[in-house]
């Protein structure tokens, strides 16, 4: 057998040397079964060039106190107490807490501390505690038991009863018809009342209502709400024109469809309450987006046009009614006129009767000096004497020039005032 020294060089050792080392003389453990302790690595009293081991290891202060006059091996590297050492110890401890003794068995009232302690680890294992946000659905082997709320609870430990818990404060939301900058196409694009197709993305907002229907009623919560809420919506947009759909019937769109999915779940039982739905995006296809704008612009150029004819149509109408007003009301002061004439006329006609009849001769040259009056009063007069004049009488031509501008032409007259402007002139025949 070979050991080395402080300097590294080896030398010759037997077994009756090793034997007769005082560790193993004071602890009275065989060299076969404390060898490995008896190396020089493991000799803390000569720790070579890694320092010294620490103060406290009383254990082999015999072995160093026995090596004081011999020669000394190398130390063992400074640092803790190896992981087979202290494996050694606890085995010990162990063996000295449930054994009696040699050849005595395990103790009875180690086995029973062992058990309680067991058992009460299984027991304290029901304890948990619910968030405020959140509820504890207890169930018993499998079926629904309880509902339990915020704070610090218990349950029977596994298998026993086990405790879920469901955040139902929480808002929740599903995109449908693609995330932010992608979209689902097999999602998305549904078809109209009108038979367009419309690229359309949404998000449903939902919460929780009720922990227990919710964990049991669906399989999969999240994928029944998204479906039923694509259904709820083909089913809304399927009965909306398109352009509604783009312009100011959003709105409606996403009140009914959010009735309809609040509607669907709750025939499921679901546990779930829908907050909302909101329209994200609505529009053409991408495959169609610049024949859409073309489409588009030509129905805003149409527009343009028949807003432009009815502004043209009004200005005409209002016009074309001023002026028909006009002439109504013109010709309704006419017929007064006339009426009021006429009826003047037909009181003269009869006043001059009554005289004609007291005094005719009177009254026919007072008529005819009247008549001559009312001729030649706005009419140029040349009075020639025909006494002493034989030559002919030659006249400027601008004699007879009329000396004041002609009075202005009456209004036009209708079908009912004309008889009535003839019967005037006709009641003055016989006077004359």
């Amino acid at each position: 057998m070979t050991c080395f020294g402080r300097e590294g060089v080896s030398y010759p050792a037997d077994e009756a040397a090793l034997q007769a080392h005082p560790r193993a003389a004071a602890t009275g453990v065989a060299l076969d079964q404390d060898a490995s302790r008896l190396m020089p690595w493991n000799d803390n009293a000569n720790p070579g060039p890694w320092g010294s081991p620490p103060p406290d290891d009383d254990r082999r202060e015999p072995a160093r106190r026995g090596d004081q006059g011999g020669p000394r091996g190398p130390r063992r590297p400074e640092g803790p107490p190896e992981f087979e050492a202290l494996l050694e110890r606890l085995r010990r401890r162990l063996g000295g807490l449930f054994s009696g003794g040699p050849g005595q068995g395990v103790r009875p009232g180690a086995v029973a501390a062992i058990a309680a302690g067991v058992f009460a680890l299984w027991a304290l294992s029901g304890l948990y505690i619910v968030q405020p946000n959140e509820e504890a659905v207890v169930t018993t082997f499998g079926a629904y038991s309880r509902s339990t709320g915020p704070g610090l609870r218990y349950h029977l430990p596994a298998p026993i009863e086990r405790a879920e818990k469901v955040p139902v404060t929480n808002l929740n939301r599903i995109d449908i018809g693609g995330g932010q900058n992608a979209d689902t196409p097999e999602e998305s694009l549904m078809l109209t009342a009108d038979e367009n197709i419309v690229n359309l993305t949404f998000s449903v907002t939902w919460r929780i209502n009720d922990a227990a229907r919710y964990i049991f009623q669906t399989r999969n919560p999240e994928e029944a709400v998204k479906a039923v809420a694509e259904s709820a919506m083909r089913e809304v947009i399927g009965a909306t024109d398109l352009n509604q759909i783009m312009t100011t019937g959003r709105g409606q769109v996403e009140t009914q469809t959010t009735e309809l999915i609040q509607k669907t779940l709750d025939a499921w039982g679901a546990g779930v309450s829908v907050v909302g739905v909101q329209i994200r995006s609505a529009g053409p296809p991408p495959d169609v987006v610049a024949a859409f704008k073309d489409v588009t612009k030509a129905q805003q150029d149409a527009d343009s046009a028949v807003n432009e004819a009815n502004t043209y149509s009004n200005r005409v109408v209002n016009e074309a009614r001023g002026d028909a007003s006009r002439i109504v009301q013109a010709g309704q002061a006419y017929r007064e006129q006339a009426e009021r004439e006429a009826a003047g006329d037909a009181a003269r006609f009869n006043s001059i009767e009554t005289e004609y009849r007291r005094a005719p001769g009177v009254t026919r040259e007072r008529l005819y000096l009247e008549t001559m009056e009312r001729v030649l009063d706005h009419s140029n007069k040349v009075v020639v004497s025909g006494k002493g004049t034989n030559a002919p009488i030659v006249l400027p031509p601008d004699v007879f020039k009329p000396r004041s501008a002609p009075a202005p032409a009456a209004p036009p007259q209708t079908d009912q005032q004309a008889p009535q402007a003839q019967a005037a002139p006709s009641s003055g025949g016989p006077s004359q």
